[in-house]
């Protein structure tokens, strides 16, 4: 098919980049994927050689495979309920390889830069130092990458680190026989607690929440648990969620129950943590629950409840900052990770610019990027026009509103975002909507 659409660059290629760019070629779009590593995959490239990956050694999907396809290419049957790192990274490689990807992708050559130009498109400075224009920009960079750590009151002065540069017991830190206190309790934390505070090891490990976490099984009644979860687009959310709040009993998910603080929002007001392991390491008494930190001295912490406890290290598993260190900070930025898209990818005034896979999507990220894609390749060749810069901006707070106005307001949260009614929503509503304003307009 010959080129029908605006030259494009993609910045990253991660599962946002790939999809971006399938999607693309789909549409006869010609389009250049900057990527500063030597391979695809972005976080699930397992020691990504440009420090963008944040997986561990024995990373698990948390997200059961039946929820994490892409619709137009399945994960292999053979592949277990919840595949491990090397496993997804394979898959984003046979997904590169069938529709035809690594001949876009310019590896080992990021963006350094990126600006408008005066008259109209992006002057694009790669890693090699050589400046190109492109008419529309696709920015796909990730948001598991840059570390957010916990400020504490206070100086710690044993050994620190972050979950994202977490390998395994031995990588970075060795870590066998010591006092490890564990700040969160995402799904990282809560993997490395389990994995710390096996016997073998000979650790002492406590786990320190602030907010506390509902904690989901990984499996129900036999099946993968998120099998039984889809949120329906024909009934208010705010139903659904008492519903599955007056359920909450059956899953066994309450913190208190395994000692943990009990959490400062219901049930669904924050990203639950999924965990089979850590209630058993809770319970059996390997991981010592706590509440928040209230300061810390030399290698003593001090916790809000009172009491205090020496450690030598400290695992910060805190979240990450949402970053965009090619664009100047004037340009756009995101402060707290709070970033105005009108549905996550436009930014309201600027119309050659979109954003690919800003959001913590429920139950995950895959099938949301891809259903961005498709209203991307619709754009990119004219038969989708967003609505008004006022129209978007009044949409953006409705949506903030829908997806966001019942959780915590935690960085973590955000950006949290719906898969089930947000693709319902572009499917049904604003591509069908989007294209007939392209086609009142042309």
């Amino acid at each position: 098919m010959p080129p029908t659409g605006p030259t494009t660059a993609v910045i990253g290629a991660g599962i946002s980049g790939l999809t971006a760019g399938k999607m693309l070629g789909d549409y006869g779009v010609p389009y250049t994927c900057f990527e500063s590593s030597d391979r695809v995959g972005g976080n699930w490239a397992f020691g990504n050689p440009n420090g963008h990956s944040s997986a561990y050694r024995s990373l698990h999907i948390d997200t059961s495979k039946h929820r994490l396809s892409f619709k137009d290419f399945p994960m292999p049957d053979e592949y277990p309920d919840f595949p491990h790192h090397t496993q997804i990274k394979a898959y984003l490689d046979s997904y590169a390889e069938a529709f035809d990807l690594l001949d876009r992708i310019e590896f080992e050559n990021g963006v350094q830069h990126a600006a408008q130009d005066p008259d109209g498109g992006w002057q694009i400075t790669d890693q090699a130092g050589d400046t190109r224009h492109f008419d529309l920009l696709v920015v796909a960079n990730g948001h598991h990458w840059d570390p957010r750590m916990a400020d504490f009151p206070g100086e710690f002065t044993g050994e620190t680190m972050h979950s994202h540069h977490y390998i395994d017991p031995r990588t970075p830190l060795d870590l066998f026989q010591k006092r490890i206190l564990i700040v969160g309790i995402g799904n990282s934390a809560a993997d490395i607690a389990v994995e710390l505070s096996s016997k073998t090891l000979q650790n002492e490990v406590v786990l320190s929440t602030r907010s506390s976490a509902w904690i989901v099984p990984k499996y129900m009644y036999g099946l993968p648990a998120d099998k039984y979860f889809a949120t329906s687009p024909h009934i208010p959310l705010a139903w659904q969620r008492k519903i599955v709040q007056k359920m909450q009993f059956m899953t066994g998910s309450n913190p208190e129950l395994y000692g943990l603080p009990k959490p400062n929002h219901k049930f669904f007001e924050a990203h639950p943590t999924q965990s089979v392991e850590l209630p058993l390491r809770l319970g059996s008494g390997d991981v010592v629950p706590k509440g928040n930190v209230s300061r810390l001295d030399g290698r003593t912490v001090h916790f809000e409840d009172g009491t205090s406890s020496d450690f030598d290290v400290i695992v910060y598993a805190t979240g990450y900052n949402i970053t965009f260190p090619f664009f100047d900070e004037d340009f756009i930025s995101a402060p707290d990770n709070r970033i105005r898209l009108f549905k996550r990818m436009f930014k309201p005034g600027v119309d050659d610019l979109v954003f690919m896979g800003f959001a913590q999507a429920v139950p995950t990220l895959f099938p949301f990027v891809e259903a961005q894609a498709r209203l991307l390749g619709a754009y990119a060749v004219g038969k989708y026009a967003p609505p008004s810069v006022a129209e978007m901006e009044r949409i953006i707070d409705a949506d903030t509103e829908m997806y966001m106005g019942h959780v915590l307001d935690r960085p973590r949260h955000t950006h949290q975002m719906d898969y089930f009614i947000y693709e319902h929503d572009l499917r049904t509503k604003e591509i069908p909507a989007g294209v007939a304003r392209a086609g009142a307009r042309a």
